[in-house]
């Protein structure tokens, strides 16, 4: 997600606040809020991927993602 991207989105918010926003955008609006909230996502599990717990033993054990089971 590009910075002109979420300046749109944050247009788009206070249009809607302000005057309304029409049929189009607001389509347009959505999809622009997919699209930050997957690339938020994804950066979240990349930092959470390259991180891990310090044992007190001084032991590093990587986090694992749970099993849904």
């Amino acid at each position: 997600m590009d910075q002109s991207q979420i300046e749109r989105i944050n247009f788009l918010a206070k249009k809607s606040k302000s005057e309304g926003l029409n049929e189009k955008e607001k389509g347009e609006q959505q999809v622009l809020r997919k699209a930050y909230i997957e690339s938020w996502k994804n950066g979240v599990k990349a930092t959470l991927s390259q991180a891990s717990f310090v044992e007190a033993d001084g032991s590093i054990t990587p986090i694992r993602r749970k099993s849904d089971g």
